[in-house]
């Protein structure tokens, strides 16, 4: 299957989710992983590339070196193997893996192609798609990025059959999160189905990036409707900064998240508790997590004016209007948010 998606500049890309085919290249490619990718999957890769010349940087795996350290990495390699503008990166591995790789490929001689080809389930379902690229430093998560877009993501399924249990649930909840937002349908098709299962998830799969490409193609650079994927991110963003990015996986942190955005929607009045409770049963039917203790509520309130969406000293806040809905709103009191978190905090 192959959805393509055009940008507001008319340029785009393909994004092709079967077996990998092969690739010839008449240039220089550096692949970009991590020891655990390199040691399942790496000869997979290599066997399907033939470049003019090909080399591999392996960095640490994990969230917390996506930092600007790592990058230094990349470049080093890039510049070590005479790599120049018509030269290639390929992104292999996880969402961390893509967002590194983008952003080293957008800075390096102002800016080269690289290819995003996805290894766990919430990278091929959401980080890969939409050219959002980044690091994190001490103040939060992705502060520091650009929006560079792939020439084309390559999803191969076969990748995640060796996808840890916890990996695979962080990726369920960037789906869950395209279905609430976005589609009441695709929600109830996933309250019915079994994700673990072969073909379901190739359907899930196929049916998350078709909703980020349209999102995508509406607004590239996040100036409205793309916010509203950022559902449960907001809280999410300020879980993994105060546990330093090593206790939660990003998508376990989303799940969090969307569970405090819906019980902020409750309290306004955007979702029953019904609806809230439905999303809940979703996200914990595959052991993703959807409670936290906020130790220091006034604390966890600050880190939010931190996050990119805040605007002007207010916080957007991207609050699902029940199931197959949202609204992006800075206009929420501040006694309100602090009451939903309180909740949190026994």
């Amino acid at each position: 299957m192959i959805v393509n998606i055009t940008l507001p500049d008319n340029t785009s890309y393909d994004i092709t989710i079967d077996t990998l085919k092969n690739m010839t290249f008449d240039r220089k490619v550096v692949v970009v992983t991590n020891p655990t990718i390199s040691a399942l999957h790496l000869d997979y890769l290599t066997s399907k590339i033939d470049a003019k010349e090909l080399s591999v940087v392996t960095i640490p795996d994990g969230e917390e070196y996506k930092r600007m350290n790592t990058i230094e990495t990349i470049l080093e390699h890039c510049f070590e193997h005479k790599l120049n503008r018509s030269s290639l990166l390929i992104a292999f591995g996880g969402g961390v893996i893509g967002d590194m790789t983008g952003f080293a490929a957008s800075i390096y001689q102002r800016g080269i192609d690289f290819i995003q080809i996805p290894t766990t389930l919430l990278s091929q379902v959401d980080a890969s798609v939409g050219g959002k690229t980044g690091i994190n430093n001490k103040y939060g998560k992705n502060l520091i990025g650009a929006f560079y877009q792939p020439i084309a993501v390559n999803i191969d399924p076969h990748f995640l059959t060796t996808l840890p249990k916890r990996e695979f649930g962080a990726g369920i909840a960037e789906i869950v999160k395209m279905a609430v937002t976005f589609n009441s349908d695709f929600f109830k098709w996933l309250e019915e189905n079994d994700l673990n299962d072969e073909e379901n998830i190739k359907v899930a799969i196929a049916k998350s990036v078709e909703t980020k490409a349209w999102v995508v193609s509406q607004d590239e650079k996040e100036r409205g409707l793309r916010a509203a994927l950022n559902y449960g991110h907001t809280f999410g963003h300020v879980i993994e900064n105060e546990t330093n990015y090593d206790t939660y996986l990003h998508g376990e942190a989303v799940g969090i998240g969307m569970t405090m955005a819906n019980a902020l929607a409750v309290k306004i009045g955007y979702m029953t508790q019904e609806d809230s409770n439905r999303v809940t049963a979703l996200l914990e039917k595959y052991d993703i997590p959807t409670t936290y203790n906020i130790k220091d509520v006034e604390d966890f309130y600050e880190h939010f004016f931190l996050d990119k969406k805040s605007l002007d000293n207010k916080i957007k806040f991207i609050v699902p209007k029940g199931i197959g809905d949202c609204e992006i709103t800075a206009n929420i009191s501040k006694e309100d948010v602090i009451e939903v978190l309180k909740g949190f905090n026994s």
